[in-house]
């Protein structure tokens, strides 16, 4: 069984400080949790950008200084940022971090969501063409899947030359409006979905980021965690990115599955550069 890639969520688009202080927004603060998490375990931080007002901005200078901090504090570590539309519908704007920094990955949500406080619309048109700027740019699309559908789209992109193989997936269970409910004939229907060659991650949505985790490891495939997704250790017990971290290291190693460190998580992703 591979070793298990770790990706951390720090931020995302929804969560605020006044639910949970540990939450990063400035560019030194996710610096300082990538820090933190990189030395828990995890190979990948999936990035969003938050203006000074603390809201989601798609502005690519704000995720170059993002990057340079992450870059500062944790030279190895895989930056994945996010093309997701709730910082704005432009098309554009949502390419425009991925076209200015090359990053090595970046999300590609292959299909529309009915989120609890909006649509969160991607039509075939905007998938090709945030597909085709991560093509262009060398950057790994990581395929976020709501639900089962999205997963043909992702494979018809790769049949149009514009994803190449093999594509990594990432299920998002427990979501209201998505994949639901978060169990483990859900998450088995969704990796027999996918080419064989494909890897993939799971990321469980509030107290379903922990079984979900732990299906993951047992399952073999690799595990998602952080704040964008879970606010909570513990039922009344907030989290910090960090703590997440360290509790599905820790359960894996105890399961006898080795943590895999960014250069190696690049050789399970077929990554395009080491650092």
């Amino acid at each position: 069984m591979a070793k298990l890639i770790i990706t951390v969520a720090v931020t995302g688009s929804v969560p605020t400080k006044q639910q949970n202080p540990h939450l990063p927004i400035t560019p030194d603060e996710i610096a300082d949790t990538a820090r933190r998490c990189r030395d828990a375990g995890a190979s990948i931080i999936h990035v969003h950008a938050r203006d000074q007002t603390g809201k989601p901005t798609l502005d690519p200078d704000v995720f170059a200084a993002i990057a340079r901090a992450i870059r500062a504090q944790c030279p190895d570590l895989i930056i994945q940022i996010s093309t997701g539309g709730r910082a704005g519908a432009d098309p554009q704007m949502r390419a425009a971090a991925v076209r200015q920094l090359k990053p090595e990955m970046a999300s590609l949500t292959t299909g529309s969501v009915n989120f609890p406080d909006r649509i969160y619309e991607n039509s075939n048109e905007v998938i090709e063409f945030l597909a085709r700027a991560q093509k262009e740019s060398g950057t790994k699309p990581e395929m976020e899947i709501f639900d089962t559908g999205m997963i043909e789209t992702a494979v018809a992109l790769a049949d149009k030359g514009l994803a190449d193989r093999p594509l990594h997936f990432d299920f998002v269970l427990g979501l209201p409006g998505g994949t639901q409910p978060a169990t483990p004939r859900q998450l088995l229907h969704l990796v027999e979905s996918i080419p064989c060659d494909s890897t993939w991650t799971v990321a469980g949505i509030g107290r379903h980021q922990l079984p979900m985790g732990v299906l993951g490891i047992l399952l073999g495939g690799h595990v998602r965690v952080g704040l964008e997704d879970n606010l909570y250790y513990a039922k009344g017990a907030l989290a910090s990115n960090a703590t997440l971290v360290e509790r599905i290291a820790r359960i894996a190693t105890e399961l006898g599955r080795e943590i895999a460190s960014p250069n190696q998580a690049r050789e399970i992703l077929g990554l395009r550069r080491c650092a």
